[in-house]
């Protein structure tokens, strides 16, 4: 285990002892005693009053404290309380003329370690309770500071932190400055982690926790939550903008290389700063508010401290509202899917469909895809609502098949799949049960994905990819041309359809170079053996001129529109007359 950073055990054997006792005959018995044992070289320093043992704890401290319960100006289980409030860490004997079970007790609840009966003491009893005492106080302390304190840093964990929080929450109502409460991230952690190991990755913690302890004051709680986040409570700040100042020393100091791994490691870190005057605030909201600030620092770009304003409580009222929306929608089949004709331009014949997600809102409002796909991705509800769509999709296969026209080629749709579901090893299983569930025929299901999904994890994605293509279906790149590497997509990964994207669609004979990026991916087609998708074809023109161009297919309005549940032959049945 970790050092306890920070933490004051009493020792192991007691040098100190300070003797609490108003009675000069029980004074004398003590420090004969404690002559005649090991404890004689122990130093004793007796005073009669609570209140002068208070002032020497506070003065000097002990390394134990021998009371008796019955002060001039305290009696009973007050003395106990008051020790302890003034010097936490020191174990306490209780020494008492009475043999009462009930004191005793209470005497040990109320955090004594021991309670010794004076006439029935003698020097060997003493000096091994005052040692048992130190040993069991010194366990006591280091329980309770791991219970309270990060494993790894030695700083304060989420406990310790909110409870501090509070506490500085209440003084706001005796005093006239305000708290602070930071919370950072830092930005390439994951990277170190990934690149240079775990082991790599708890150095730079260790390392950014001292860091951060030098950068603040000695007065400021810090706090480590887990993984790479940690936060600052400021207490007692005479003007706001000096927590400002605050994150931007830590900032500062988090700026210079890391020497980890026999390399040179960067970071920095986002800060999110939230600042308050107001004792009845709630120290989980102060924390709520801190960390959406952070979270907005990182969209910013990162290395960025952000205060905290109302508009960003605002935008996390209205997400939090539109993810239980959403969670609901799921529940209580507020989604639809709405299919596109995907048509064969040689002769206009429909040769599958696109699974296109939809929310009909309570509202009465038909929601598309772009208004909630990023929240469905950010809560990862992208992935019950990618397994709804497939199921609908698959299902809908099973309706069109016996409709189909004779010596028609058996219709394919198509579902769109997120970087987020690619990289979940349970996607395969589950395409797996869907499509045996549906009855569906695997060569009849291709799943599109857009470019950026290859850039996750290419490894993980390669081998995810080859699994699915040996379930039957086929994949598709979506919106192609528009994303990274797309050359080397195509021969890394088993691709057999690609997309043209409609942008590209909607220059085609009027920009040059839109032109030539649509002739390159037909052309790029046929010479891979991969069947290419024209999106977004509107005008007979652009049908037209694709067809002569070689393209095998096409997907727009001009052929229909998103529908829901369509008869995807009669749907397209009237534009085949175009393509005599």
């Amino acid at each position: 285990m970790p050092p306890l950073r920070g933490l004051r055990l009493p020792p192991r054997v007691p040098g100190r002892v300070l003797l609490v006792e108003d009675n000069d005959v029980d004074v004398a018995m003590v420090r004969a005693m404690l002559g005649e044992t090991d404890g004689r070289n122990c130093h004793v320093t007796s005073v009669g009053r609570l209140a002068d043992a208070r002032a020497h704890l506070i003065a000097a401290g002990a390394d134990c404290v021998l009371l008796d319960l019955s002060l001039p100006d305290a009696e009973g289980l007050e003395t106990v309380e008051v020790v302890l409030a003034t010097a936490p860490e020191v174990p306490i004997v209780v020494l008492s003329g009475l043999q009462d079970d009930r004191v005793t007790m209470a005497a040990l609840k109320e955090g004594a370690q021991d309670y010794l009966v004076k006439g029935q003491l003698n020097g060997e009893l003493l000096w091994r309770a005052i040692r048992y005492a130190v040993e069991r106080k010194r366990a006591e302390v280091a329980l309770r500071h791991q219970a309270l304190h990060d494993p790894l840093t030695g700083l304060a964990n989420r406990a310790l932190f909110m409870d501090r929080l509070r506490v500085a929450i209440a003084r706001l109502a005796r005093q006239t400055g305000s708290l602070a409460v930071l919370v950072m991230d830092l930005d390439r952690f994951k990277w170190v982690n990934d690149s240079l190991g775990h082991e790599a990755g708890d150095q730079l913690l260790v390392a950014t926790a001292r860091r951060i302890e030098r950068a603040v004051r000695p007065t400021d709680v810090i706090a480590r939550f887990g993984g790479d986040e940690f936060v600052v409570l400021c207490d007692d700040l005479d003007d706001d903008r000096n927590a400002l100042a605050v994150a931007e020393r830590i900032q500062g100091a988090l700026s210079v290389d890391f020497p980890i791994a026999e390399t040179q490691v960067r970071v920095s870190a986002s800060v999110g700063i939230v600042t308050s005057r107001d004792a009845a605030s709630k120290a989980e909201g102060l924390l709520r508010d801190a960390d959406v600030a952070m979270y907005r620092a990182k969209e910013l770009g990162k290395g960025r401290c952000e205060p905290f304003d109302r508009a960003m409580r605002d935008a996390l009222e209205d997400r939090l509202a539109a993810e239980q929306d959403l969670r609901r929608a799921i529940g209580e089949d507020e989604l639809l899917v709405y299919y596109q004709p995907i048509v064969n331009l040689s002769d206009g014949s429909p040769v599958g469909a696109e699974a296109l997600l939809r929310w009909r809102h309570p509202s009465g409002e038909v929601m598309a895809p772009g208004q909630f796909i990023g929240l469905a991705e950010e809560t990862g509800l992208i992935g019950p609502i990618g397994d709804f769509v497939a199921q609908t999709a698959c299902e809908q296969l099973a309706r069109w098949n016996p409709i189909a026209p004779p010596g028609q080629q058996a219709p394919t749709v198509h579902v769109n799949l997120s970087a987020r579901q690619l990289i979940d090893p349970g996607l395969v299983s589950r395409i797996a049960r869907i499509l045996a569930t549906a009855g569906a025929n695997p060569s009849q299901l291709c799943l599109e994905l857009t470019e950026t999904a290859f850039l996750v994890d290419e490894a993980s994605c390669l081998e995810r990819l080859k699994a699915l293509k040996t379930l039957g279906v086929s994949l598709c790149v979506d919106d192609f041309g528009t994303g990274y590497s797309s050359l080397s997509h195509l021969t890394k990964f088993p691709i057999d359809v690609v997309k043209i994207d409609k942008s590209f669609t909607e220059g085609l004979g009027l920009r040059e170079r839109d032109t030539a990026i649509v002739e390159s991916v037909i052309a790029l087609g046929r010479a891979l053996g991969i069947v290419v998708v024209a999106e977004g074809v509107e005008t007979q023109a652009q049908a037209d001129r694709l067809r002569a161009l070689g393209c095998h297919q096409a997907q727009g309005y001009l052929f229909g529109r998103p529908g829901p549940q369509a008869n995807l032959f009669q749907q397209v049945s009237a534009h085949e007359g175009n393509f005599a």
